[in-house]
């Protein structure tokens, strides 16, 4: 199962594909699928005939949830400045074990400021994973926690730290020093002067 996630909200009902409209109620259901986890919305109309009616109650879920559709606002300028949420979406695209650690705490730094909450909290294989919500887009982050110990917090709220400061492209290294030799010598000899072509044998 893959141990980060993103999951969007969908724009229309899943069930009788009828668009949502600004500040319309959905209902959002998650079911584990083994390899991974999967998010179904649908309009109030629907929860109601199809998944709440007499006889078609839906006890398969692994969790459930209610929200308020927000339209999505027209296309801005690009962000010049990294921010936490950006910055975790880029780690759950980029999928590399090394950013575990910073991901989670993103996350929680995330879940503090408002900016992400926790719809829920499952064991599986042993691990503690997390499911985020971000109530403004709808959107579904799965994050796993990386079972962090004290001595280890420190050094990776710095690594984050330089994450959001530097991005995940920092910029190229100044640059190489002298090599050592000269380094070592900072006062060089006088070049010898170049050899001088010998004379023309005589006729």
């Amino acid at each position: 199962m893959n141990e980060w996630h993103i999951q969007s909200r969908a724009h229309a009902c899943e069930a009788c594909a009828r668009p949502f409209v600004d500040r319309q109620p959905y209902h959002t259901l998650l079911f584990d699928e083994k390899q991974d986890f999967r998010r179904q919305d649908v309009c109030p109309e629907c929860w109601q005939k199809q998944l709440r009616g007499e006889g078609h109650a839906r006890t398969d879920f692994l969790s459930y949830w209610q929200g308020v559709y927000e339209a999505p606002p027209a296309v801005s300028e690009v962000i010049q400045k990294e921010t936490a949420e950006t910055l975790l979406r880029k780690l759950i695209e980029l999928n590399d074990p090394h950013y575990a650690a910073a991901g989670y705490i993103l996350a929680v730094m995330l879940e503090r400021k408002r900016i992400l909450k926790v719809k829920e909290q499952i064991i599986r294989d042993g691990r503690r994973t997390f499911i985020y919500e971000q109530p403004k887009t709808g959107d579904v982050f799965t994050i796993a926690d990386p079972d962090l110990h004290l001595d280890q917090l420190e050094a990776v709220q710095r690594d984050v730290a330089m994450l959001l400061e530097q991005g995940l492209n920092p910029p190229p290294p100044a640059a190489e020093a002298a090599p050592v030799a000269e380094a070592v010598n900072p006062v060089a000899e006088p070049l010898a002067a170049p050899p001088t072509a010998a004379p023309a044998p005589a006729d």
